[in-house]
């Protein structure tokens, strides 16, 4: 799976495992939810609206563009929220 994010630096830094959909996934301690999925997709989430995919807008967490949805329902600000080990995600990979 080709990510939209490349990392460039902070490769030596603890890896952090979490999930999407299901699948095992690495990104390292300090990772921002945003860096670690976009590392490893292209996008974030479908827009409710047209079904495009979107990977954020602000980067800052004033918007609601980069909100990801949590196995548990929970919607979170991927750009405002650290990751922390055995997240998990649900991340549709259907754009239509």
């Amino acid at each position: 799976m080709s990510g939209l994010f490349v990392r460039l630096v902070d490769q030596k830094r603890a890896p952090c495992r979490f999930y999407v959909n299901g699948e095992p996934c690495t990104a390292r301690q300090g990772d921002t939810v945003m860096t670690a999925l976009l590392t490893r997709n292209a996008h974030l989430r479908l827009t409710e609206f047209t079904g495009s995919p979107r990977a954020g807008f602000c980067l800052m967490g004033a918007c609601q563009d980069c909100l990801v949805t949590q196995e548990s329902g929970e919607r979170i600000r991927a750009c405002a929220t650290l990751l922390q080990a055995d997240m998990r995600f649900v991340i549709p990979e259907q754009v239509p």
